[in-house]
C-alpha cells in the first residue's frame, strides 16, 4: 500500500480561519486572511472545540492511493462526500498477472497462503484464457477477486476527513482501510496540524462510540495517536 498527499488547499488553516471569522466580523475577507498566525491558532482551537465544523469544508485534500484491494476500495467509496477516480478494470486489462493483496491472517499461515496463491493463479489463468478467446476485458473482469489490487485518486474536505478518521482509524475497522486511514491522518497532521491535531478514532475525544463492541484498549489507542 502506498498513500501520498498529492495536493491540498493552499494554507488550509489560514483559509478555514478566515471563513470562520467572516461569520462574526465586519472586516473584509482580505483583512481576515492577514490575521497573525499566533492569533489564528488560538481561534482555530476555539472553533474546533465549539464544533463549528462547517468552515472546515473550505479546505480539501487530494490523496493518491495505490496497492489496496478492491475489497478496501468498496468500503472507501461508501464515504460519499468525496470525489474518486479509480483505475478501471474495464479499460485496463491484466494480461501479465493482476496484482493482489494478501491479508496478514492468511500470510502467516503457510498452508493457507499456498492455497490462496494457487487460487489466485487459477483465477488469473481463467482471466487470461477469456481475453485470448476474444472476451472483452469488461466481461473477463467478472472472474477477478476482491483481492485484486487497485489504485485511485481521492479528494475529501477537512470536515469529512475528520469524520472518516473517526470511523476508519478505530481498531474495529477492517485492517486494510484502517492502515490506509492512519497513514492519511499522519499526512494531514503534517499539512494542517491544527485542523487534525485531535482527529482520529472516536475514543480520542471521550467514551468509545462502539459501546459493548469496544476493543477495550482506549488508553493504548490514545497513546498510539498522540505519537502519530
Amino acid at each position: 500500500m502506498r498513500v501520498s498527499l498529492l495536493t491540498h488547499t493552499p494554507d488550509p488553516e489560514r483559509c478555514v480561519a478566515a471563513a470562520a471569522r467572516l461569520c462574526y466580523s465586519d472586516a473584509t475577507i482580505g483583512e481576515l486572511m492577514e490575521r497573525a498566525v499566533a492569533e489564528r491558532a488560538a481561534f482555530l482551537r476555539k472553533i474546533l472545540s465549539l464544533g463549528h465544523l462547517s468552515v472546515l469544508e473550505h479546505a480539501s485534500f487530494t490523496f493518491g492511493i495505490e496497492g489496496i484491494s478492491r475489497a478496501c476500495s468498496h468500503q472507501l467509496v461508501r464515504h460519499r462526500i468525496a470525489s474518486f477516480s479509480q483505475q478501471s478494470q474495464r479499460y485496463v486489462s491484466h494480461r501479465e498477472r493482476f496484482a493482489a493483496v494478501t491479508p496478514p491472517s492468511i500470510a502467516q499461515r503457510p498452508e493457507l497462503l499456498a492455497r490462496y496463491e494457487a487460487l489466485l493463479g487459477s483465477i488469473h489463468q481463467a482471466y487470461q484464457e477469456f481475453l485470448d478467446a476474444g472476451i472483452a476485458a469488461e466481461d473477463a473482469r467478472f472472474v477477478l477477486p476482491n483481492a485484486a489490487a487497485t489504485q485511485l485518486v481521492m479528494t475529501m474536505n477537512a470536515r469529512e476527513l475528520r469524520h472518516f478518521f473517526a470511523l476508519r482509524c478505530c481498531r474495529r475497522a477492517q485492517w486494510e482501510i484502517r492502515e490506509m486511514a492512519v497513514e492519511m491522518l499522519r499526512l494531514c497532521r503534517q499539512a494542517a496540524p491544527l485542523l487534525f491535531a485531535d482527529a482520529g478514532p472516536g475514543c480520542l475525544a471521550g467514551h468509545c462510540p462502539e459501546g459493548p463492541m469496544s476493543c477495550g484498549e482506549m488508553a493504548q489507542v490514545r497513546e498510539e495517536f498522540s505519537k502519530l
